[in-house]
């Protein structure tokens, strides 16, 4: 985590309530149905600063990772990059600012073009954008290669011919080749062993602190982003559900589904472990999402307001850095006794699955 993390700073991306949907099926005389992936999201991230984005498969996290890049154009909702609002650029108007926003992919085998040697895979982006001349291009791809901790022999090799952990190094070095001040990583680490997760995260910090990178962080586990994180984003079937400062969300989870999911990581020491948190039935589709809270239908508690109103993320602290998704979050999380009838606008014990 930066040393600058407590520290206000102006914010290098700003999120405002963007959507992401898509049609399907359908026809010419049929209309289809509406995929709600991301549904109302808003978040900022500063110069030097990490924002860790974790929930289950399926909740939206890569489509707002390809939507906040303007990989896909948003259903709605405002982006601004450096001040600039990108929201409605076409692909032209983007160019320009590709240099300063990159993407590190899951899968370095899928996104590293086998037919291709490391060098010339390290040298596009400087031909996409016309710098360099061919012997300044080697020489930038050859220093690359040692940032990440490569050797420059590994120019004339092919990806194939490397570890998962070395492609991951390699497209890490791809995506920093024009000094970008966004990097998105979208679960960088999550097909790789333990002892190389902790490696590749390492490399991630130090070009932090070296190039004051924004980094949007996104994974399906907890554990991996709290050493990463300034702050951490709880996305659940397109919301965001709880926001706040990485030590403040592992102490004090004031969110159902977070207290399930950190109830849910392994801890080695007996002393601390937790009965887990068991979740009733399966996340629903974002094609047919439930009304009012989308968490309802799993939650352990509900009331009847859950399903009438969505519950705004808002502020749960008087200096506004800790914020919750949820009607009965004060009540949850100071432990207070909860009625065990069912009263309008009460929480009551959830039994089924509607």
């Amino acid at each position: 985590m930066s040393a600058e993390s407590n520290k206000v700073a102006p914010s290098l991306l700003k999120v405002e309530q963007l959507a992401q949907h898509f049609t399907l099926g359908g026809g010419l005389l049929r209309r289809g149905s509406t995929l709600y992936a991301v549904d109302g999201v808003s978040f900022e991230l500063a110069p030097g600063q990490t924002l860790g984005l974790v929930g289950e498969s399926g909740c939206g996290k890569s489509t707002l990772a390809h939507a906040v890049l303007k990989l896909q154009e948003p259903s709605g909702g405002r982006i601004v990059f450096n001040g600039q609002d990108i929201s409605h650029y076409s692909s032209t108007e983007m160019r320009p600012l590709r240099q300063q926003m990159q993407m590190v992919f899951q899968d370095p085998q899928e996104s590293l073009n086998g037919r291709h040697t490391i060098g010339a895979i390290l040298e596009e982006p400087f031909i996409i954008h016309r710098l360099g001349t061919s012997q300044e291009r080697r020489q930038w791809a050859a220093e690359l290669l040692a940032r990440v901790g490569l050797p420059e022999s590994a120019l004339r090799r092919y990806p194939h011919e490397f570890s998962g952990g070395q492609r991951q190094r390699i497209g890490i070095a791809r995506a920093m080749a024009l000094k970008p001040q966004l990097l998105v990583c979208d679960e960088a680490v999550s097909a790789l062993d333990v002892s190389v997760q902790s490696q590749i995260l390492n490399l991630l910090l130090s070009l932090q602190q070296e190039y004051q990178l924004a980094i949007l962080f996104i994974a399906h586990d907890l554990s991996v982003v709290k050493h990463i994180s300034d702050h951490i984003a709880v996305m659940y079937l397109g919301r965001i559900i709880e926001l706040a400062p990485a030590e403040v969300i592992y102490q004090v989870p004031k969110h159902p589904y977070t207290q399930a999911l950190l109830a849910a990581i392994p801890k080695p020491d007996p002393r601390q472990r937790q009965a887990p948190i068991m979740l009733e039935g399966e996340p629903p589709s974002p094609a047919n999402p439930p009304s009012g809270c989308h968490f309802r239908t799993r939650c352990r508690y509900v009331g009847e307001i859950c399903a009438k109103q969505v519950p705004p993320l808002a502020s749960d602290s008087d200096n506004g850095a800790h914020k919750v998704a949820c009607h009965f979050h004060q009540a949850i999380s100071s432990g207070q006794r909860l009625p065990q009838t069912p009263i309008s606008y009460d929480i009551i014990p959830s039994v089924t699955t509607p």
